[in-house]
């Protein structure tokens, strides 16, 4: 403790620190007497439970700390449940059961696919058999008028035509018609008004090869004369 000039006694330094008393130093050796006794009987040498240890803490401590032994598993949330389990059993059945019904599906649906792709031709080929039928029963007769000949073709054009229809095939006569490009191939110009009857300008003179249709597409153009 620095004290005021005033304090000082003749001779005495103030930056000197005091002596210690003599209480202090019976405390202190006191204590290192006791340090360095040893332990009486039945007293543990161990430091104090609240000093803390240097050693680390394993996982196998905080597991047994929290209650978990060796060998013992945390049951399942959902074990202890018997109706989600039934529920969770019950949508598990219909998962599988709706993936084989799919899987079914789409094999049958390719089988069909092919199938289709294979003999889409199959009823198409079916109408034409009595027309290869009559022409090869009017190449059987020998003698032929001209009448008996052309009663013969007009009775199979009247069967391919019937064919056509089955196969929704159409014919494309477009004679006095207004030039479809979409529909119609113009081979040559002419003048329409030399043509009896007069033809309108862009208007169909004379067809030389008919077109066809299947549905609404166009499978042939009609092969024509245009009026200029």
């Amino acid at each position: 403790m620095t004290k005021f000039p005033h304090e000082l006694k003749p001779g005495q330094d103030d930056s000197a620190p005091p002596e210690p008393s003599a209480s202090a130093a019976q405390a202190a050796a006191s204590y290192a007497e006791q340090a360095s006794s040893p332990p009486l009987a039945g007293q543990s040498a161990e430091p104090p439970p609240n000093e803390a240890s240097d050693d680390p803490v394993s996982g196998e401590d905080l597991r047994q700390a929290a209650g978990f032994h060796e060998g013992s598993q945390a049951p399942p949330a959902n074990q202890e449940d018997p109706v989600l389990q039934a529920k969770l059993a019950e949508r598990e059945d219909q998962l599988i059961r709706l993936a084989a019904e799919v899987e079914n599906m789409r094999k049958r649906h390719a089988q069909e696919l092919a199938s289709a792709s294979k003999f889409a031709i199959e009823g198409f080929a079916e109408s034409f058999l009595p027309v290869a039928d009559s022409l090869e029963m009017a190449l059987l007769v020998q003698e032929q008028t001209y009448e008996g000949l052309k009663s013969g073709i007009e009775v199979t054009l009247r069967q391919m035509h019937q064919a056509f229809e089955r196969g929704r095939m159409s014919a494309i006569n477009p004679a006095g018609e207004k030039f479809d490009p979409n529909r119609h191939q113009a081979v040559s110009m002419v003048d329409g008004a030399t043509q009896d009857p007069v033809v309108p300008s862009g208007h169909v003179v004379a067809v030389m090869q008919k077109g066809y249709l299947i549905g609404d597409r166009v499978l042939r153009p009609a092969l024509v004369a245009v009026a200029q």
